[in-house]
């Protein structure tokens, strides 16, 4: 077959922001299936493990936008590869690192190149491909960020039993040097001319949501009357509300706040935290109970728990369909039942004693559930605010996802730590079961909510139940 010459650059663009995706959504769980044996090595409690997975999903989330910003301003491909090159950097200091501390900060550097690079790459794609097929290079993009998600805590465990867990951060440098390398031969360049950034806005949110996440984290630890921890959430929340101010009074803010005058588009992000709240605190709890309590190696664990982690490749075809059938907060809101259900079930007959077997319909439904949320959202998440506004509301959401993540793991942890510990399996039990209890609340009330999202989605262009048409929705964030 006779290609055109237009193929090759598309493929070349494909390639490398599809490895950078992937490295990206990679260490979002990599690391979890890794926990008992970074915590047998290095030391450290409870706290330190929430901070060894949190420190990336905070740092990655608050400056998303901010990195956004950075390549329109600077190019994007420029700043791409200053995002490629600290992420790389800060995975080899993470795999090199000989204590907790050293390994978090490394963390948190891996999530602020994350941050740089990951907005970057819908911008990258939709200068390299004509319009009529960017809908397939947003599906391949997202297809390669499923797989990182899926295969993460199987990678995690089989690099951290079979050679060393410091592997799981090192395998990102030659990765991220092949890269540095491809990227300046084959992207081309471009910025957003008069492009400003918001430093102000940035100090702001980031000091806050740091603020609260750390408070929530030291509470059982510090105590939550003691001075760090009431102090990190009055300053927190303080930051947070000094940031709403100064992006509703600057001409150009980061986060437009007339975006949260809508029903929709507050409900939908609503929604997007709750669902990460409740799914990646429990990930983080279960990840290591599979080990503590069920006595199963970091591969086994990684492989039980892909009908989890993987089902949604399988089933996100199939909500593409209901969603365009029913509507997508009719889809989203029975994802989110699904996803409570699984964690009350975990919840339930999670114990020293429980079969694979009897955990495996939780598996299941749990990523069932994961797979009606995901698409159906990303529609609805574009369907609250008109089209010109897309890029930005798509942004806030990612952010939202993240944030929700790293709280998940803060609110949780710290029902867990309340009621129980690493003293023993039984202990782990004692704080796992109200642990999970508290996922299972957050996410059935994330349900609830979306069946309150409008029908129409307010701003949006297209009425329910043909709202989902994700080939023109990425479009539109990219755009």
């Amino acid at each position: 077959m006779t290609r055109t010459p237009s193929k090759r650059p598309v493929f070349w663009v494909l390639l490398i922001t599809g490895i950078a995706g992937f490295m990206a959504a990679l260490d979002n769980l990599v690391v979890t299936n890794a926990l008992p044996s970074i915590r047998a090595d290095l030391g450290g409690g409870a706290g330190d493990l929430e901070w060894t997975v949190s420190a990336y999903t905070l740092t990655f989330a608050v400056l998303m936008l901010f990195g956004a910003a950075l390549g329109d301003r600077f190019g994007r491909r420029r700043m791409f590869m200053a995002g490629v090159a600290l992420f790389t950097l800060a995975s080899g200091l993470a795999g090199f690192a000989q204590g907790i501390g050293q390994l978090i900060a490394a963390r948190a550097v891996q999530g602020v190149g994350a941050a740089v690079m990951m907005p970057l790459i819908l911008t990258l794609i939709a200068a390299a491909v004509p319009a009529g097929r960017r809908g397939m290079a947003y599906g391949i993009t997202g297809a390669v960020n499923g797989l990182a998600v899926a295969t993460g805590p199987l990678i995690g465990g089989t690099l951290t039993e079979h050679i060393s867990w410091h592997w799981i951060f090192w395998l990102n440098v030659p990765l991220g040097a092949l890269l540095l390398v491809l990227a300046p031969l084959r992207l081309g360049e471009s910025t957003t001319p008069g492009a400003r950034l918001d430093l102000p806005g940035t100090l702001l949110v980031s000091g806050g949501l740091f603020g609260i996440v750390y408070a929530l984290i030291n509470g059982n630890g510090g105590g939550w009357t003691s001075a760090p921890v009431l102090g990190g959430l009055l300053a927190g929340t303080a930051l947070l509300a000094g940031f709403v101010v100064w992006e509703l009074r600057s001409r150009r803010p980061m986060v437009p706040m007339r975006l949260f005058r809508g029903r929709a588009f507050n409900a939908i992000n609503g929604v997007s935290l709750l669902m990460f709240l409740g799914m990646f605190g429990s990930v983080f709890l279960l990840s290591q109970a599979l080990q503590l309590v069920q006595g199963w190696s970091p591969t086994e664990a990684g492989l039980r728990m892909l009908p989890w982690t993987g089902m949604p490749m399988l089933v996100a075809p199939v909500a593409g369909l209901l969603s365009d059938r029913f509507g997508g907060r009719r889809v989203v809101a029975a994802g989110l039942f699904l996803q409570g259900i699984a964690l009350g079930w975990f919840a339930y007959l999670f114990d020293a004693g429980v079969s694979y077997a009897e955990l495996l319909p939780g598996m299941i439904l749990g990523g069932i559930g994961m797979a009606l949320y995901f698409a159906p959202a990303a529609a609805l998440v574009m369907d609250s605010v008109r089209p010109a506004e897309a890029g930005i509301a798509s942004g806030v959401n990612n952010a939202v996802r993240e944030v929700g993540g790293a709280l998940g793991i803060a609110v949780l942890s710290a029902v867990f730590t309340a009621r129980g510990g690493y003293g023993s399996a039984a202990d782990f039990l004692d704080g796992l079961t109200p642990a999970l209890w508290a996922g299972t609340g957050g996410v059935l009330l994330g349900a609830v909510i979306a069946l309150l999202i409008p029908r129409g989605g307010g701003a949006g262009t297209r009425p329910e139940p043909g709202g989902t048409a994700l080939a023109d929705s990425a479009e539109r964030v990219a755009v």
